[in-house]
Order: C-alpha cells, then sequence, then structure tokens
C-alpha cells in the first residue's frame, strides 16, 4: 500500500516541485493536510527514494491511526524519523509513540512555531538560566512546565507562562524582545525552595552546598544564603543559610589521634613523640600512662618522683622503692634521705663532704650533698642547679632545664615534666624562690588551644582564636560578649544591644530576626521573617511574590494570577486556561478546545479545512499550512493529489474479515458459556429447593438422625441391603411443636376413622342380616336413619372432642358385622383391635348368604309386621369413636338411601325359606331396576 502512494508523488508532484519552494504533509492523529509551511516542531517522516516527507505534529501515534497514508508511513520498516530540537524520538519508530517536546522552554523567531528553534532544558540551578535578551515570535513549553519570562521594556513586569504561545504579538503583556526569568517544572509538592529546580520526576535539584527535600538550608560546612564553602583551614566555621562564615574551629595538622598517640605528637614518618615523663600504655596507645619515675597526679599529668625514689604511687606519689643507700622518710613516705656518711673511726662527715675512708673529703662545688668527688656523684645539687636524670643543669631564666623541655622544681630540686597537653613551658623570672605553680605552658598539642597558659580545647567565653597563630586565645573587645576573628567582631554583644554583622546595633535591621542577643539574617527567600527556617516569612521579594502558609513561592496555579494590589492569587477568567491579570483580554491560553488566542481575548476558531485546533498549541492545523488554490488567480497552482491522505485507515491495507475456524470457536464459547449458565441455574435451583426442605424438615423435626440409635439403625440397613427408613421424630412434650403435632395426628386418625366408618355404614346400612336362630329375615336397619357425626376442637387445651353417639346409633354396628374371624385372632386368641381390611363391593347381593334369594325378600317384606331383632351388643370403643365423612354420596350410597325411605313403612316378617335362592334385588320394581346401579346390564 505504501508503495503505491509513493510511486505516485515522484511522477505527478515532481514538475510542480521544480517550479517552487517544496511543499510537505503536515499531520496529527485523525488527519493530514497538504501544502506549505515554516513550521518546525515535531519530528519528520521520510521514505527514501520516495522524496515525500510528512511532518508530525506533537501528539499520540499508533498502528492505528488516520489516514492511510500516515498509517503506511508509520507501519513501514523503510521509514526514517527526524526529530526537531527539544524533540528527542531518535531515529527509528516505535509504536505507539508520542512526539512531545522535552521538560524545558523553545523559542521560534516568528509566529506559528516557523524557524530554527532554539530548546532550553530544565537548568541544574537558576544560576545556569542566562538572562540574556533573545527576540521570539513564538515559545512552546514542555508538559508540565512553566516559565517565567519579561519584557526588555519592562524588565520589572514577570509573566508567568504555563502554555505554548503561538504568536507573541496576540498577549498583551508580552513583546517579540524577552528575556527568561526562571523555568521550573510543577511536579514537585512541596515547591522546591529559591535555590532549588523543580525536575521532570517531581524531586528538587540542589546545587552544591545546598541540602534538605526542598533545597531550602545549606549542608554542613556551608554558609550564607548562596551555601558558600567555609574558609580553608577551618575544619568549622558560623556555618547555616544564616551564617557568617566566620572561622570557629582551624584545620589541625597531624592530631595526635592520627596516629594512636594520647599525650605527644604525630611526626611525619607517623610516629608518636611522647612528652617527658610518659611512655606506651598497656592497651598499646602511645604516651598513655606514666613512665617508671614518675607518678599520675589527680589532674592528669606526669611528676617525676622526689630524688632517691625510683617507684612512686600514683595519686599520692609515695615512694615504692628508693634508690640503694637510701631509706624512705618516715616523716614524709614521698621522699627517701640518704644514709649518714661515717669514717672508719665513726665519724659523721657533715653536708658538703663524704667519707674518703679515715677522713671526710668535700664534695664537688656543684654539689650541696653527694657521694664521691665528682658533679656526676651530687646527691642534691648546689645552689641554682637541679638533678637532671644524674647531673646537675642550671635552668634559664624561664626555668626550663638545659637541653630539655622540662622545668626546673626547687623543691625537688630536679627537672618536672609540663602538663599533660603542653609541648612546652616556662615559669616567668625564675630564681631560687620560684614554685611549680608558677608554671605556665607556652606551646600545646595539636588540637589545643593556648588560654591563660593553660592548654585547652576550645576558648572560653569572652576570647576568641587569634586567626595569626590558630593557638592563642585573645580577649575580646568591651563591647562584646563574645566575638570571632578579631576583638572587635561581635557575635554577641554587652549593654543589651544586638549584634548584626559583627557591630552592635540597638535594632535588627530588615532582612534579619533577632535570637539569641544578635540579629540573624532571613532566608533567602523571605523579605522578612520570624525565624531563619524557609517557611517562616512574614513578607516576600518580588522575584516570589506569593506568600502561602509562610512560604514565599513564584508563582500562583496555572488557572490563576497574582494580583499586586491585594498581594493575593485571583482567579482568571472563565475563557482563560491561563492569564497575566483579570478579565477575558488577559488571557494567556484557551480554556475551550474550540477558540484560539487573539489579542489576548479567546475567539471561536473558525478553522479552515476542516481542521481543528491542536492540543498544547492552540491554534488550527489550517493556521500552520498554507494550501493554494485552484490556478487562474494570484496565488499558485493547487496540489497534486495523494492517494491515501483524506482515506481512512484500513490495516493491512484490505478489510479485515474472521476466518472459519474464528467463527467456530466464537459459537462454540457462547455454546459453553449459556451451557455454564444453565448448570449454575439449576445447581442454585436445587441448591435453594435443598435448603427450604432442610428449613422445613428442621421447623418440624423431621428425620432427625443424629441420635446413636437411628446411626445404628442406618448401619444395619447398609449391612443388610434394606431400604432407608424414614423417621418420624415427635417433638418434646414440652414444646409448642408437640401439641401442634399431637393436634395434627389426632385430626388424620379421626378423619382415617371417618372414612372407615362411612365406607361401613353405607354397607351395612342397604344391607344388613340377622340371623336369629335358623330362620333369616331381612332387617329394617336400613330403615334406622343415620346420625351425623361430627367433631370440635377445644381451642384452649388444643384437642379434639369426639360427640356421644346413641344406643341407637351403637347398636346399629356390632364387632360381628366389621369382620369377621380373622387370623389374628384365630392364632393369639385375642380380638382384633382395627378392623378387616376392606374388600371392594360390586354387586349388594354378594353380601348375602348364598341361600338366600330376592323372591323370599320381597315376600317377606310384604308378609306383614315386622319382627326387629334383638338389638346388638355395643359396639367397641373403636366404633364408637369412628367420625362420619362429610364426602359426597356415591351413586350406590344414593341408591341405597332410596331404597330404605321405600321400605321404611313397610313390615317385614321372618319366614322361615327351606332352601332360600337368591334373586336380583329391585326385579319387582321396574323403577327400581332403573335406577340401580348394581344392577348388570
Amino acid at each position: 500500500m505504501l508503495a503505491s502512494l509513493l510511486t505516485v508523488f515522484p511522477v505527478v508532484f515532481g514538475a510542480f516541485v521544480a517550479a517552487q519552494s517544496s511543499p510537505t504533509v503536515v499531520c496529527v492523529a485523525g488527519q493530514c493536510l497538504q501544502g506549505f509551511t515554516n513550521t518546525t516542531i515535531g519530528a519528520t517522516l521520510s521514505a527514501p527514494g520516495s522524496g515525500l516527507s510528512v511532518l508530525l505534529l506533537p501528539g499520540q501515534y499508533d498502528s492505528n491511526t488516520n489516514p492511510q497514508l500516515l498509517h503506511s508511513l508509520l507501519t513501514s520498516p523503510s521509514t526514517k524519523l527526524s526529530s526537531a530540537p527539544g524533540f528527542a524520538n531518535g531515529s527509528s519508530i516505535s509504536l505507539p509513540m508520542t512526539v512531545a517536546l522535552q521538560p524545558g522552554l523553545s523559542t521560534y523567531p516568528q509566529a506559528f512555531f516557523a524557524g530554527s528553534g532554539t530548546f532550553t532544558p530544565l537548568p541544574e540551578s537558576n544560576a545556569t538560566i542566562s538572562a540574556s535578551t533573545f527576540s521570539a515570535g513564538s515559545i512552546m513549553l514542555g508538559a508540565n512546565v512553566w516559565a517565567a519570562v519579561a519584557s526588555t521594556t519592562s524588565s520589572t513586569e514577570r509573566v508567568i507562562l504555563w502554555d505554548s504561545v503561538h504568536d507573541l504579538s496576540q498577549v498583551s503583556r508580552l513583546s517579540s524582545s524577552l528575556s527568561v526569568l526562571e523555568i521550573q517544572s510543577a511536579s514537585c509538592s512541596p515547591p522546591c525552595a529559591g535555590a532549588g529546580i523543580c525536575s521532570a520526576s517531581g524531586t528538587c535539584t540542589c546545587p552544591a552546598g545546598f541540602a534538605g527535600s526542598s533545597c531550602e538550608t545549606c549542608a554542613p560546612g556551608f554558609f550564607g544564603p548562596n551555601c558558600q564553602s567555609c574558609p580553608s583551614g577551618c575544619a568549622s566555621c558560623d556555618e547555616g543559610i544564616t551564617g557568617t562564615g566566620r572561622c570557629l574551629v582551624p584545620v589541625v595538622p597531624n592530631p595526635p589521634s592520627s596516629c594512636n598517640c594520647l599525650n605527644g605528637a604525630c611526626g611525619s614518618n607517623g610516629q608518636c613523640t611522647c612528652n617527658p615523663g610518659w611512655t606506651t600504655g598497656d592497651n598499646g596507645t602511645a604516651c598513655a600512662k606514666c613512665a617508671s619515675g614518675f607518678f599520675l597526679t589527680s589532674d592528669g599529668n606526669c611528676q617525676v618522683c622526689q630524688l632517691g625514689c625510683t617507684q612512686c604511687a600514683d595519686g599520692t606519689g609515695d615512694c615504692i622503692t628508693c634508690k640503694s643507700g637510701f631509706t624512705q622518710d618516715a616523716n614524709d613516705r614521698t621522699k627517701c634521705i640518704p644514709a649518714q656518711s661515717q669514717t672508719s673511726a665513726g665519724t659523721t662527715c657533715p653536708d658538703g663532704s663524704f667519707n674518703n675512708g679515715n677522713t671526710c673529703t668535700p664534695c664537688s662545688p656543684l654539689c650541696q650533698t653527694c657521694s664521691g668527688p665528682t658533679s656526676n656523684d651530687c646527691i642534691i645539687c648546689g645552689a641554682g642547679r637541679v638533678s637532671l636524670g644524674g647531673s646537675c643543669v642550671s635552668p634559664d631564666g624561664n626555668g626550663v632545664c638545659t637541653g630539655s623541655t622540662m622545668i626546673a622544681d626547687n623543691n625537688k630540686h630536679q627537672c618536672d615534666s609540663c602538663p599533660a597537653k603542653c609541648t612546652s613551658c616556662k615559669i616567668p623570672n625564675f630564681n631560687v624562690a620560684s614554685t611549680v605553680n608558677q608554671l605556665q605552658c607556652t606551646g600545646c598539642l595539636p588540637g589545643f588551644v593556648l588560654s591563660q597558659g593553660k592548654c585547652v580545647e576550645s576558648c572560653p567565653s569572652g576570647t576568641f582564636l587569634d586567626p595569626r597563630d590558630n593557638l592563642t586565645c585573645q580577649t575580646c573587645d568591651s563591647t562584646c560578649g563574645t566575638c570571632a576573628g578579631s576583638s572587635t567582631f561581635c557575635l554577641t554583644c554587652a549593654n543589651n544591644q544586638l549584634a548584626s554583622d559583627g557591630k552592635c546595633v540597638a535594632s535588627c535591621p530588615s532582612n534579619t530576626f533577632s535570637a539569641s542577643g544578635a540579629c540573624l539574617s532571613c532566608h533567602p527567600d523571605c523579605a522578612s521573617c520570624s525565624g531563619s527556617a524557609f517557611n517562616q516569612c512574614s513578607s516576600c521579594p518580588s522575584d516570589r511574590p506569593v506568600l502561602t502558609n509562610g512560604r514565599c513561592l513564584p508563582t500562583c496555579s496555572k488557572n490563576q494570577f497574582f494580583d499586586k494590589t491585594s498581594s493575593s492569587c485571583q482567579s482568571c477568567d472563565a475563557s482563560c486556561s491561563s492569564c497575566s491579570g483579570s478579565g477575558p483580554s488577559n488571557c494567556l491560553a484557551c480554556a475551550s478546545s474550540s477558540q484560539v488566542l487573539r489579542s489576548g481575548s479567546c475567539v471561536a476558531a473558525s478553522c479552515n479545512g476542516g481542521s481543528s485546533v491542536l492540543p498544547g498549541l492552540g491554534v488550527c492545523l489550517s493556521e500552520l499550512v498554507s494550501v493554494p488554490v485552484a490556478s487562474g488567480t494570484s496565488t499558485p497552482a493547487p496540489l497534486p493529489t495523494i492517494s491515501g491522505i483524506n482515506t481512512p485507515t484500513v490495516p493491512d491495507g484490505k478489510p479485515r474479515t474472521l476466518a472459519w475456524w474464528q467463527i467456530l470457536l466464537m459459537a462454540l464459547g457462547c455454546a459453553f458459556i449459556f451451557l455454564m449458565f444453565l448448570i449454575c441455574w439449576r445447581r442454585q435451583a436445587r441448591k435453594k429447593r435443598a435448603q427450604a426442605t432442610a428449613k422445613f424438615a428442621a421447623a418440624k423435626r423431621l428425620n432427625d438422625k443424629t441420635g446413636w440409635r437411628w446411626k445404628l439403625v442406618r448401619f444395619g440397613e447398609r449391612l443388610f441391603g434394606h431400604k432407608p427408613v424414614r423417621r418420624l421424630v415427635t417433638p418434646p412434650a414440652s414444646s409448642e411443636s408437640y401439641r401442634d403435632f399431637k393436634m395434627e395426628k389426632m385430626r388424620a386418625t379421626a378423619t382415617e376413622e371417618a372414612r372407615h366408618e362411612r365406607d361401613v355404614d353405607n354397607i351395612l346400612d342397604g344391607y344388613d342380616y340377622s340371623r336369629p336362630s335358623s330362620r333369616y329375615t331381612v332387617s329394617t336397619r336400613a330403615s334406622i336413619p343415620r346420625t351425623t357425626y361430627d367433631y370440635e376442637q377445644d381451642t384452649k387445651n388444643k384437642r379434639v372432642i369426639l360427640p356421644q353417639r346413641s344406643n341407637s346409633d351403637a347398636n346399629r354396628l356390632s364387632a360381628t358385622s366389621l369382620s369377621a374371624t380373622s387370623m389374628y385372632s384365630q392364632v393369639t386368641g385375642m380380638p382384633r383391635r382395627t378392623p378387616e381390611p376392606r374388600q371392594p363391593v360390586k354387586n349388594a347381593r354378594d353380601l348375602l348368604p348364598s341361600r338366600f334369594s330376592g323372591t323370599s325378600y320381597s315376600t317377606s317384606a310384604r308378609s306383614g309386621p315386622s319382627v326387629l331383632p334383638p338389638p346388638p351388643p355395643p359396639s367397641p370403643p373403636q366404633i364408637q369413636n369412628l367420625l362420619d365423612d362429610s364426602r359426597p354420596p356415591t351413586p350406590a350410597q344414593e341408591y341405597v338411601r332410596l331404597m330404605t325411605l321405600a321400605n321404611a313403612s313397610q313390615t317385614v316378617v321372618q319366614q322361615p325359606q327351606p332352601q332360600p335362592q337368591p334373586t336380583e334385588t329391585g326385579t319387582t320394581n321396574a323403577s327400581n331396576v332403573s335406577r340401580n346401579p348394581f344392577l348388570r346390564r
């Protein structure tokens, strides 16, 4: 299909192209328009060798996109894709495909996105945005991106663009000469601080030195509104977004910790040199305990033991071991005293001499006491000298022993160590009267500072570290409470004044707030504030004018504008999707897809050629493409026809039809679905019937099969193959159901007995014969009127009450008239308790003995007065309780009744008959014969 479309275009269109500039086909999903255009946005589709190119405007495209020409190009493997600046779609086509501008801003020198566009992506920081002036006829924005621009003629007028503008001349507050102030994505919630840039992924990108989820503060080691790095050589400064950057802690070169040293200095070779009196500790830390001949004091220093003591106790200094020739002083246990020097004659030598056998010999002039003639034999050095390693040395004017860093102790007559953290010390104006409590440190270990002759970790309040040597703590000026860097740069002030930028003032200036006796700067997002945080703003600067929940934001929402009069956000006109002011004439984009922007107002689009307004561009497709009209006018000749440009898309070039197997599968699927629906419906109906049955059985307590006896019966039925027997369970006697159950049972019994009585009475009333002695006569029993037996219910006690029958009615029935002797009675000798099973009656004469005939019956009936037989014995109780049936009489019963009434007045005389022969009843009366239902015809 694509080949046929492309072969037509070069032949027909070749001559036209040679004469004029090449036309193109501009397409969006669903519509293509052929003509001339300068628009450069989107991507271009081209088929090699055909000379045909199609410009794809921003939108969504897939394999079903109309028209057929566009479909063929998108699905052809030979089609190439080239994207405009800012449209990163690559060179290959992968459907579905989205043609869209990347997050950022693209400007075009002409209206309707014509000319060579310049794309500016989202910057990494606001500082990288170039504020240079450029000329633009139209602007296009990426999805969910806004930009703050200003005209060069009015640089203070910020306009926030949320939508693409196809013609800047249609915006009343913008001109063709613009500068971009800020580009941001609207994906971040909450919005980024002023230093942060919102990325397309919805996170704030922070420049170097800034930190926080919204880039609202400085990282450690940075200070100021721009988060600058602390000065070099400074380990800690007055940091933070409101800090001054003054150095508080300088960098310590080669600290003791760098070589596992405690009271010594690390050399360049990584070795630790201990201060005098210290040695390696038991845990391996260098310079961690006192050396031999020294003891640890309560203030953490190592001091030398007294003369003559080689080992003394920590804390007290009591001597543990004395030198040879010395004994511990009984009065002062810290001292060891030498033994008296005596001659062989027993003479004690005075001080300044020693025993030389038989005589006392003077010591060296350097010794006060000695044990020999040389200066190395001194026990106590002479005046102005102290002992150092067994030799007498002279201290200098600061009391420092010659050739060492130790200090002279006049009381101990020897050189002692400096404090632990001091690398050097002195006693100013040393003389024989100087004491060690006058000692002052002159050098400290790295990491310590010198304050009033002592090595401390930091300068005390009211002093500052002298930046000239980073060692000595100097006193602040009297106007400062605390200072830094110099004596006059106040961090806090005396006399209830406030420190502001190193000066003491009575009140804080603007853009600062008072805290802890100083004026601190507000967050750079704020013009005034109540605290240092970015959400404690009281007023806002011009570049972030919107004050919301203590924060200053650069813009209102998309359908709002910032009103300077009220300093608040106001809603745009209903016709605008974004605006720069109130009313319908300050629109930047239109809310309706059928309107376009004209001079700041939204009007009806009235697109030509059946085109529509392009989403996101706010312009008709016909406005981007110039289509020539027919020849004979001043306009160019019409364009040649390209097949498929207006044809709906037909996938694969032909209509899609279903194969036979697809139709069969669909039919089978429908049949299967119907079958499953029917099965489910039947199953649901059975389930409902079973539930109703179970509910009825539960209400009547039927088929209760939970007892062990019933389970045993069921097991026997399964074992011997019997059919299951239904069990009727009687409800408890105390329940309401039991009384209802008894009433139903009594009604059923009464109905059954009444039916039996009806059948028996119908037979006996019509054909009842007595046999007194040996003669048989017809009884007038049938003439006795029947009594209707009814029953009634005692609704209060819920029982059935049967009425009493008269003796005449009771005598009409007897046990012998109901049944003969049964097999049960013959076997057991006991009378039956129920009537004999009834047999169907085909003819009334079958009830009479064969020796009786109808003739004798008729003769006897006419012979004379009747002799009634003796009354029969009373009926059994079962007969007394029979109830009459209310059903209508059968034809036979009706016939019996009529015969009974007809013979009621006749007298029947019992005559002996020798051999009675039964005849048919009713032979003497023709009318009776015609109405006898038992007569065989």
